[in-house]
């Protein structure tokens, strides 16, 4: 079976570091470029880490820039969770100083137009540059075969009681791309909550011993730290969730669903609102990752770490 032409579209990012690790390992998987966008940190440091990743690899894959804010509103960050340069305070150093010269949204329609219905994005940030290119390409729903998010929860959020901080971080934007006409798999927090790994797993891949599995390890220490501070032991892996469903939904439960995103709530701005059985029986548009096999995540992330 030939690997899924890809772009992987994200705001480096603690969580997108690990799954960058992984995406280079995944012979599911064809990345055929890199976007960034604002998010967990602002624009010009993830575009630096996502190009420092890169190096890092030596992972021969394009980065394009992309959205500095939000499509409408203020810009929000995570920098309390993911450090104020995003990556826990590591410095990503490398000498590749210039992104291509396109930008995110022109990239994605082009390589759509190569792909000729191929192509699947992977949006592990908010989703401003999707929404952008949509804005931009009427003819780009037709070329897109599947969009994987991890954005979103059927239940409760993270950055507010309502909404997660993905869709939160840009709500339009994610409106526009869940009424695309793009089959949208959302990958929240139903199911990213519960791909978790344990500080003795994360020991388990730093024994490994290659530098990738040494960074793995440090890179997600200060969350490690975060997350116990709130009662939780270990972390939640919800970009490399995202990214294991895109490239073998076999480990993952979804339900189709109508999905669209509230943009007008004074206190559930940003909520995916989520059809997955009410009697108004929305037009299904997606599908919702409901529950994960934890041990079989696990494994596989093991098993794709031990290839360095």
């Amino acid at each position: 079976m030939n690997p899924i032409p890809v772009i992987l579209d994200c705001d480096p990012g603690v969580d997108d570091a690990i799954a960058f690790l992984l995406a280079k390992q995944l012979p599911e998987l064809n990345v055929l470029a890199i976007t960034s966008v604002a998010g967990n940190v602002a624009l010009d440091y993830t575009t630096y880490n996502a190009l420092g990743l890169v190096e890092f690899l030596d992972w021969d894959v394009p980065v394009y820039r992309g959205a500095g804010n939000p499509i409408f509103r203020k810009r929000v960050e995570a920098a309390e969770v993911h450090g104020s340069n995003g990556m826990a305070g590591i410095d990503l150093r490398h000498s590749r100083e210039e992104v291509q010269g396109v930008r995110a949204w022109d990239a994605i329609h082009q390589f759509a137009l190569e792909q000729q219905g191929a192509l699947e994005i992977i949006g592990i940030g908010p989703l401003t540059n999707l929404a952008m290119a949509f804005l931009k390409y009427p003819d780009l729903p037709g070329l897109i075969r599947r969009i994987v998010i991890m954005g979103g929860s059927a239940s409760t959020g993270n950055a507010t009681p309502s909404a997660e901080f993905n869709i939160y971080a840009d709500p339009e934007a994610a409106d526009i791309v869940f009424t695309s006409g793009v089959p949208v798999h959302m990958c929240g927090l139903d199911m990213t909550m519960k791909a978790l790994m344990t500080p003795d797993e994360i020991e388990q891949v730093a024994a490994l011993g290659s530098k990738q599995a040494l960074f793995f390890r440090d890179v997600v220490q200060d969350i490690v730290s975060f997350m116990r501070r709130i009662g939780i032991t270990g972390i939640n892996m919800h970009d490399p969730a995202a990214l294991l469903y895109a490239a073998d939904g076999s480990m993952f439960k979804a339900c189709p669903a109508g999905i669209r995103v509230e943009t007008k709530g004074a206190i559930t701005l940003g909520k995916t609102v989520t059809d997955l059985f009410s009697d108004a029986k929305w037009q299904k548009n997606g599908f919702v990752a409901v529950d994960v096999d934890r041990e079989a995540f696990v494994r596989r992330v093991l098993e794709l770490m031990a290839n360095y």
